[in-house]
């Protein structure tokens, strides 16, 4: 993957017919140089993205006052990432580097949009091709249950970007009781939280608890499609806000002291126990062996607002630090990728669009003009491919004018506009306490090169956001 990554870069810059040749030959091997059980048929593909959970609330990275059963399973038989990442500390920029396998920078989506349904600029642009794109062209199903953050107009459905099924809602969070789901589409920003879900374009009564909803919808998707490629994205809902529990699961809960917790506790459970009967379902019907699984949180958690726990790491949602970045992440491919108690080196949500579509053998339906930033993992995981997957990681945080850079161990970041550089070395010092920028200032310039010269490929966000709601508003009704 790192040679057809190579090679796209070269055909960027060179538009000559040799090289676009050379670039075809180079992803016809790699896509031949797969894994053993590529050779008996192409892996389904489920990501499983939790909202806003915090990085030490499983119990694979060491929680201790909400069991997790479920996805420390999925960690103990898979390949659990100490140092996984996601591209943005919010959302909807997050989701949208995850989804398309490039750095949503590239393409202005760096903020959270406003719900409004009649605003055909504010979402994924059109531009991107979306995984489900990519493995539609080679022929899976996909289907999209949950959250999907990506614009709520009729032209970033779901279904208008590869997904061939979707259940769920348009919005960046949502009322987790039926009862108060009280409106049919419209409103505006806030007001989509009250939502009917939608099942493909059409809102439907629903009966269940959202997150068991989610689940159970994703249990019946499996099923339908099990005998067929497939790739399944589920975005639950939970942890995030407004916080919102079965009373039988608080009950479970009731010796957490504080109250927040206890409510977040409980949703945490929920999800943990949907995640276990969709593992159920891929284990009933043998499709655990065909069945590639990658769970990750969409960001650190807000320990402010939802009682999430980000352990050792400093800082929460919405920052550069480790604890608005880093988070909990995991993949599962059984009889492929063999278990382990952990990977090391950095890992982004990237890569997950890359490690699926060469695992489908999709590379080639990936346009040149836009190639991924990610890396196919499994050569990594299966001790074919020595060293990082990555040389460095970025981010940037427009709005905040915050932005930061991993190299190996390294860590220069600026935590805000008008704030000192910070320098670290997480080896050393995962909580970001110690800032070495004026003991090592040679080590701090060349990391900032390095971000200025990724930085110069990026442009501005594209819409207003959370942050300009009333500013957007004005415009609106104009």
């Amino acid at each position: 993957m790192s040679l057809v990554l190579a090679m796209r870069r070269r055909v960027l810059h060179n538009g000559s017919l040799s090289a676009r040749l050379a670039f075809v030959v180079v992803a016809l091997v790699c896509q031949l140089d797969v894994a053993g059980a590529r050779e008996a048929g192409r892996p389904n593909v489920i990501v499983i993205v939790a909202d806003d959970l915090g990085y030490a609330d499983v119990g694979f990275n060491g929680c201790r006052d909400i069991p997790t059963p479920h996805l420390d399973a999925l960690a103990a038989e898979g390949v659990r990432f100490t140092n996984g990442y996601v591209t943005f500390p919010v959302c909807s920029p997050s989701r949208a580097g995850l989804i398309t396998g490039r750095y949503q920078q590239r393409f202005g989506h760096e903020r959270n949009p406003i719900y409004n349904p009649a605003d055909d600029q504010m979402g994924l642009p059109l531009t991107e091709t979306t995984l489900a794109d990519v493995l539609g062209s080679a022929g899976y199903v996909s289907g999209a249950i949950g959250k999907w953050h990506l614009g709520a107009h009729d032209v970033f459905h779901p279904l208008n970007r590869g997904f061939n099924e979707f259940f769920g809602f348009l919005t960046g969070g949502h009322e987790y009781f039926p009862d108060r789901w009280t409106l049919r589409g419209g409103g505006f920003h806030w007001e989509g939280y009250r939502t009917l879900l939608q099942r493909d374009w059409e809102f439907v009564e629903e009966k269940e608890y959202l997150t068991d909803a989610l689940s159970r919808e994703a249990v019946a998707f499996v099923r339908r499609h099990r005998d067929e490629p497939f790739f399944l994205y589920l975005c639950y809902n939970a942890p995030h806000t407004p916080l919102q529990a079965p009373q039988e699961t608080l009950e479970k809960f009731r010796h957490i002291r504080n109250e927040k917790r206890r409510t977040y506790a409980a949703m945490v459970s929920v999800m943990d126990d949907g995640v276990g009967r969709l593992l159920a379902e891929l284990d009933a019907l043998d499709l655990d062996e065909q069945t590639l699984v990658f769970f990750l949180s969409d960001n650190g958690g807000p320990e402010n607002a939802n009682a999430s726990d980000n352990g050792p790491l400093r800082g929460q949602k919405g920052d550069v630090f480790e604890g608005g970045i880093r988070v909990p992440f995991v993949v599962r491919w059984r009889g492929v990728v063999p278990a382990r108690d952990s990977y090391e080196e950095p890992v982004s949500a990237l890569d997950i669009f890359a490690t699926a579509a060469t695992q489908a053998g999709a590379l080639a339906s990936i346009p040149i003009e836009r190639p991924i930033d990610g890396v196919d993992l499994t050569p990594f995981l299966t001790g074919r491919q020595a060293g990082p997957p990555h040389d460095s990681l970025y981010w940037r945080s427009f709005d905040r004018g915050a932005w930061a850079i991993r190299t190996g161990a390294e860590k220069l970041l600026r935590p805000r506009r008008d704030e000192e550089q910070l320098l670290f070395n997480l080896e050393q010092d995962l909580s970001e306490s110690t800032n070495q920028s004026s003991e090592r200032p040679g080590d701090a310039r060349q990391l900032e090169s390095s971000w200025r010269e990724w930085e110069q490929q990026m442009i501005d966000p594209a819409f207003l956001g959370l942050e300009s709601i009333k500013q957007y508003r004005k415009q609106w009704q104009r």
